[in-house]
């Protein structure tokens, strides 16, 4: 039986373990469908410290791993299906696509993935001038004109941003009314740097070796017309990966993981079931960065190791 077991391979799931192993506890993590997480989707990260010339993503994660290892951590390529709490014994059972692990205290860390558009070139395009995360690859788009793709809040704050560091954005939008609150919206429409689109959707981004535009269609009419962008983020929410023990935990309506109450003196990264801890985007809606996480990830195995001392 493991002391603690992270579900979930990203920076918060890998620095979680590195933390636990190191303190001399059983860690086993579960390496999920997709090792390493979001990260290893990105060329280049240019904002985690201590790169100054930035760094692969893949390589990054790879660094973890080999971190967490060397400190005894075992590694589990299962991804979790079902937590059943054990409550009079204090553990937990894992049920895994082949196995059953069973372990003493758990930390989800398990990550969000952003929506996708689902057509055929968003896929060609992703890392080429289409992006998820405007704080993340904006700094690439100095000068140049791009499109934010979205109606709400995220979409507005992440136009917002990046009007300081493009030529000029465009939000599209496939209706003319937003999700957006009334403040956000009324921002991003005073901003000259900004340029809202309404009634038009994407048909396909198109360019060369990197994207040079956005085919368009008008949603009331189907007239078509192009956009011409170096770059295009896609803002319309994120899914977080917590399929697998909502009901068990609570959970927002989205699906992301809750914290309980707690003051400066208790755990932050407890939930409201003793022996369970998150950790990264899968409990994390507001700020989405590898390095968040990662320190999420060392807060929750020092809370649960403190919970296992107990």
């Amino acid at each position: 039986m493991n002391d603690i077991t992270i579900i979930g391979s990203g920076p918060a799931g890998y620095s979680a373990a590195i933390y636990a192993s190191r303190a001399l506890l059983a860690t086993g993590l579960l390496m999920g469908s997709q090792p390493g997480g979001q990260l290893t989707t990105t060329t280049v990260i240019e904002n985690y410290p201590g790169f100054p010339d930035g760094i692969d993503g893949t390589v990054l994660m790879d660094a973890m791993k080999k971190q967490a290892e060397r400190f005894g951590t075992i590694f589990y390529q299962l991804e979790a299906r079902r937590i059943i709490h054990h409550l009079n014994e204090k553990y937990f059972s894992i049920e895994t696509e082949k196995e059953t692990l069973e372990t003493r205290s758990i930390i989800v860390a398990t990550g969000a993935q952003a929506k996708k558009l689902g057509i055929p070139s968003e896929e060609m395009y992703r890392g080429k001038g289409v992006s998820y995360c405007a704080t993340c690859d904006g700094f690439f788009f100095r000068g140049k004109n791009i499109a934010v793709i979205g109606g709400g809040d995220t979409a507005m704050e992440e136009a917002i941003f990046l009007s300081t560091i493009a030529g000029h954005v465009t939000i599209l939008n496939r209706s003319d009314r937003f999700k957006a609150s009334p403040i956000m919206l009324e921002k991003a429409r005073k901003n000259p740097a900004i340029t809202i689109m309404t009634n038009v959707t994407v048909g396909e981004f198109y360019g060369n070796t990197t994207l040079e535009g956005i085919h368009l269609l008008d949603a009331t009419n189907g007239t078509p017309k192009d956009l011409v962008v170096s770059g295009a983020f896609i803002a319309i929410g994120h899914i977080p990966a917590t399929e697998f023990i909502r009901g068990l935990i609570d959970s927002d309506k989205e699906g992301y993981i809750q914290t309980k109450a707690h003051s400066s003196r208790e755990a932050a990264t407890a939930t409201a079931l003793d022996g369970i801890f998150v950790a990264g985007d899968c409990s994390d809606p507001r700020y989405r960065q590898g390095i968040v996480a990662a320190g999420m990830g060392a807060m929750a195995a020092i809370d649960a190791q403190r919970y296992l001392e107990a």
